[in-house]
C-alpha cells in the first residue's frame, strides 16, 4: 500500500525531473536563431558551391550551439525546411527538431571561404538523419519520418537549383558498428557513394568520409568501419577520409562535442582544399 508520504515522494521526484529536462531544453536551444535571414535577389550559381551533408546523428550534429556558431556570414548559406536559400547558423539540420543541435557545417563553410575566391560563396545541404543506417540508405527507408535517399535526392535537386555541387561530406557508421554490417560496409560504402554521384550528375564527386570517434564504448567494432572506410577510399581515388581519433565525445560516448564538431568541419575543409585545390 502507497501512504501519502510516499505518494508525495514520487511526484517530487517527477517534479525534479520535468524541471531538469525543461533546463537541459533551454541549454540546448539558448543560441538557437530566432528567425531566418533569406537572401535577397537572385545568385549566380556559377559563384556557389554547393555541399551536402548526409550521414547519422555525428552529421546531424548532436553539439552545443554557442554564439560562435550563430555570427551571419553573407557567404555561408543553407536552406530552411522548405528550401528557402537562408544565411546559414547553427543548428543546419532540421529533420529532428527535439535532437537538433551543432554540426560540422558552418565551421566546414568558415573555414572554405577564407581561402576560396570572395566571389565565392558556399551552399551547405542538410540530410543527415540520426540513427540511420548504411543500409536504410540504400533501401531509401523512411525513418524517422524522413526517406532517406528520396530525400537526398530531392535536396540536391535544390543545390542544383541554386549552384554547383563540388562534393559530398559523409559521416555514419555507428549504426553499423556490429558484427553482421562490419563485414558489408565497405561494399554498401560503393554502392551508396556511385547512387549519390548518379543522383548529382557527377560520376566523379568528391565525398570526404569522416571516421569514427573512437570514445571506450564499442571501441573495438569503430575501429573495424574506420579500417573499411580506409579501405575503400584506397579504391576510390574520389574520396578523402578525415580522422577523428583525437576529438572528444560530449559524455556520452557516441557524439562529438562542440569543440570536435567545429574541429572536423575545419578538417573537412582543409582536406578538401587539399586534395581538390581547384574546387
Amino acid at each position: 500500500m502507497i501512504t501519502n508520504a510516499g505518494k508525495s515522494a514520487s511526484w517530487l521526484i517527477i517534479f525534479s525531473l520535468v524541471i531538469s529536462c525543461g533546463r537541459k531544453l533551454v541549454e540546448r536551444t539558448t543560441y538557437f536563431p530566432k528567425r531566418n535571414e533569406m537572401i535577397a535577389g537572385a545568385m549566380n550559381k556559377q559563384n556557389v558551391w554547393v555541399f551536402i551533408m548526409a550521414g547519422q546523428s555525428n552529421m546531424a550534429g548532436r553539439g552545443l550551439v554557442e554564439p560562435q556558431d550563430t555570427i551571419a556570414e553573407k557567404r555561408i548559406l543553407t536552406i530552411d525546411k522548405n528550401g528557402q536559400l537562408i544565411i546559414a547558423k547553427e543548428p543546419l539540420h532540421f529533420y529532428e527538431p527535439s535532437l537538433a543541435g551543432l554540426d560540422c557545417g558552418y565551421s566546414f563553410g568558415k573555414t572554405m571561404i577564407k581561402y576560396i575566391p570572395d566571389s565565392i560563396s558556399v551552399l551547405l545541404i542538410p540530410t543527415a538523419i540520426g540513427g540511420s543506417s548504411i543500409s536504410q540508405w540504400l533501401d531509401d527507408a523512411l525513418y524517422r519520418n524522413v526517406k532517406l535517399f528520396s530525400n537526398f535526392r530531392s535536396k540536391a535537386e535544390i543545390g542544383k537549383q541554386y549552384g554547383i555541387i563540388k562534393g559530398i561530406l559523409w559521416h555514419q557508421g555507428e549504426s553499423d558498428a556490429n558484427p553482421n554490417d562490419i563485414p558489408h560496409y565497405q561494399q554498401r560504402l560503393s554502392m551508396l557513394f556511385t547512387r549519390f554521384r548518379s543522383t548529382t550528375g557527377n560520376d566523379h564527386l568528391p565525398v570526404l568520409i569522416g571516421e569514427l570517434g573512437l570514445f571506450p564504448k564499442d571501441k573495438e567494432n569503430r575501429e573495424l568501419i574506420n579500417k573499411a572506410i580506409k579501405e575503400y577510399s584506397l579504391q576510390d581515388k574520389n574520396t578523402a577520409v578525415i580522422p577523428t581519433s583525437d576529438l572528444k565525445d560530449r559524455g556520452d560516448s557516441l557524439h562529438f562535442n562542440s569543440k570536435g564538431q567545429r574541429t572536423m568541419g575545419r578538417r573537412f575543409a582543409e582536406m578538401y582544399l587539399r586534395k581538390w585545390p581547384a574546387g
